[in-house]
């Protein structure tokens, strides 16, 4: 049978950068390949009310993504899942459709999210298959209770089902992206996405990514991969960003990837997360002459013990020698940073900053404390040392501060230690920043916001706290 999908982005957070819905593509081209009639809401792209294309378009089913539950930030602590229970609500007040959640936020807090956005059903991590066997479940009125990755209702309680592995050779074409959204993202940082592979078998204490696409890594196609960035240049796009929790789970994925897009000829700049570790000059080498421009390393700290902590299975002289091969092959290279989390001590926070020096070319963005979410190490550990209890709600913003330490802190110190480096971005740029950057944008500049703000920076050194 054939359904009315309408499917929503409730995305409406922009920093650093309006980030293209590519969940909802890879949905739409499963529901369009099933036969399904599927039209877009993006919350942060669209301005029409909500009511209006419900009435025009008159959806069987709605589906609504929430991508993020926060910002993670330890000062700020915005929350996103307002957006979710509004937007449910205006739902049925004008339409009789079935609502459907979904999104890797939610996928964190399924039970609690169901039941407080009054949804009918949820899904959490990978959403194609699960969607398909709900909405022919619903069409044909039989037994939906055993769907992977279901989150329902059963006689008032809100269960949730375990999660199954989807296929990852479903090819996204130019239907799957529909061109007012594209010109959209585009206009506003000249860069989308892609997706090489799912999940993620490394036990990062704080990490989500196992929990919403799983602990083992699975890779799309090569050629599919290749594909789609030929499609996203044609149609624009000078940079593209791989989502994947980190591009490099593996040499053969690092080699295989890149061979099929210099096969395809595509001639497009890339950025990727990068593990710092395992990496070789050949591996730098390919990832270079097949467009990567610039690198985010998941680095968390430069001191082995707290590197330890964090059961990040790295050692400050991998991440030391992952930045050299960077510099050598001149792609742009930022650390992502987590002070203060399990471990840290005043001491191994001098060591991180000591040794940021040694690691060539490179821009650090740090975050004071680690955020708690369920289902991971760092909130056993949390609730073990009796920073917070086994009911404490995680919805509301939590962070983590290792005992002897505290945000004031670590903030001052890093205030004092940009004086002398300016490689070390801190907060969020000034308005200044951004409109230099919409200038930059306007003359075809693409590219990641930190690589501008590490150059001025260097040039006029000044601590920028928020």
């Amino acid at each position: 049978m054939s359904s009315r999908v309408l499917l929503i982005s409730a995305n409406g957070y922009e920093v650093p950068y309006a980030v293209f819905p590519l969940g909802l593509a890879q949905l739409n081209a499963a529901l369009r390949a099933a036969g399904h009639v599927t039209r877009w809401v993006d919350c942060l792209a669209d301005r029409d009310p909500i009511e209006r294309t419900l009435e025009e378009f008159k959806p069987d089913f709605v589906g609504v993504s929430l991508r993020n539950i926060d910002d993670v930030a330890f000062k700020k602590r915005e929350t996103f899942y307002g957006t979710l229970f509004e937007l449910c609500r205006r739902i049925r007040q004008q339409s009789p459709a079935r609502i459907i959640v979904g999104g890797s936020g939610f996928s964190i807090f399924p039970e609690p999210l169901l039941e407080r956005c009054g949804a009918d059903f949820g899904i959490q991590g990978e959403g194609e298959r699960s969607l398909l066997d709900l909405l022919a479940a619903l069409e044909t009125r039989t037994d939906y209770r055993q769907i992977a990755g279901l989150v329902f209702c059963d006689n008032g309680v809100i269960r949730s089902n375990p999660q199954q592995p989807d296929r990852l050779d479903r090819p996204l074409t130019p239907e799957d992206r529909p061109d007012r959204l594209v010109e959209f993202y585009l206009a506003r940082s000249l860069m989308l996405n892609v997706q090489t592979q799912r999940g993620c078998s490394f036990e990062c204490s704080y990490c989500t990514y196992p929990l919403i696409e799983g602990r083992r890594h699975r890779r799309r196609p090569p050629e599919l991969v290749a594909d789609e960035l030929a499609q996203l240049a044609a149609r624009g796009a000078r940079y593209v960003f791989i989502v994947d929790s980190v591009f490099n789970s593996s040499p053969a994925h690092v080699f295989e990837t890149c061979e099929a897009i210099l096969r395809r000829g595509v001639k497009i700049q890339w950025g990727c997360f990068l593990r710092p570790h395992g990496l070789t000059a050949e591996q730098m080498d390919i990832m270079a002459r097949a467009g990567l421009a610039h690198i985010e390393f998941g680095s968390d700290s430069l001191s082995d013990p707290v590197l330890a902590a964090y059961q990040k299975r790295v050692r400050f002289e991998d991440i030391r020698h992952s930045a050299e091969l960077a510099a050598r092959a001149r792609v742009d290279q930022c650390h992502f940073l987590i002070l203060g989390g399990p471990g840290e001590t005043r001491e191994t926070l001098e060591e991180t900053l000591a040794n940021s020096r040694q690691l060539p070319d490179s821009v650090f963005l740090p975050i004071t404390g680690m955020r708690v979410y369920p289902g991971t190490a760092l909130r056993q550990r949390a609730v073990a040392e009796g920073a917070i209890t086994a009911e404490t709600d995680l919805l509301e913003p939590c962070h983590y501060i290792a005992p002897g330490l505290s945000a004031e802190f670590i903030q001052h110190r890093l205030t004092e230690f940009l004086k002398t480096d300016p490689n070390w971005i801190i907060g969020e740029p000034p308005p200044s920043f951004h409109q230099l950057i919409q200038r930059l944008r306007q003359r075809g500049v693409a590219g990641p916001l930190w690589t501008y703000f590490a150059m001025l920076r260097r040039l006029a050194p000044a601590p920028v706290v928020v």
